[in-house]
């Protein structure tokens, strides 16, 4: 009985500094979270559009290549990756479809008509419903979806110069073939 006085102390100890050490290695990647959607088809959403835009449902998903981003006006890094989504949007064959993330109507608006309004359609989702029907952890959240519905792709943190043309281009032009 007084080993295990002296053993369980250590043994707590040890999962503890595996647990650190895991957390500290620097060779993990804390942004790379993995998606139980990838490989499933989207998200069962309907949501109504912003101001006169066309809304975002799920069957809006099939039929062309769609990158989904989620986005909020009071969102930092949502401002800085604008201009590529702008960009993504330039791409033939990808239809770019954004859902305003608990956000009042109007700052969205004032966001878009500061910044430009690359989507193609906007849905509003101000109780935050959609974003967990995706599994989203916070914005800005970029999906790809392909022809069929099934998402292929999740970036859960803001799109970057080097994502941009090290992963979400390469596989936007093999999805569009």
């Amino acid at each position: 009985m007084r080993r295990l006085f002296y053993i369980l102390p250590v043994l707590v100890l040890g999962a503890l500094l595996a647990l650190f050490w895991r957390g500290l290695d620097p060779a993990r990647d804390p942004a790379a979270l993995p998606s139980a959607m990838i490989g499933k088809p989207a998200a069962a959403i309907e949501l109504q559009g912003l101001g006169s835009r066309t809304g975002v449902a799920t069957k809006d998903f099939k039929g062309e290549i769609t990158l989904l981003n989620f986005f909020a006006s009071w969102c930092a890094p949502c401002r800085a990756e604008h201009p590529l989504i702008k960009e993504l949007a330039a791409l033939p064959g990808v239809r770019v479809i954004g859902i305003a993330f608990k956000d009042r109507p109007a700052d969205s608006e004032k966001y878009l008509a500061e910044l430009g309004d690359p989507y193609r359609a906007i849905g509003v989702d101000a109780d935050g419903r959609a974003g967990m029907e995706f599994g989203l952890t916070g914005v800005p959240e970029t999906y790809v979806i392909d022809r069929d519905g099934i998402i292929r792709y999740r970036l859960a943190q803001p799109l970057d110069p080097s994502r941009l043309e090290g992963e979400l281009k390469p596989l936007l032009k093999e999805l569009t073939r």
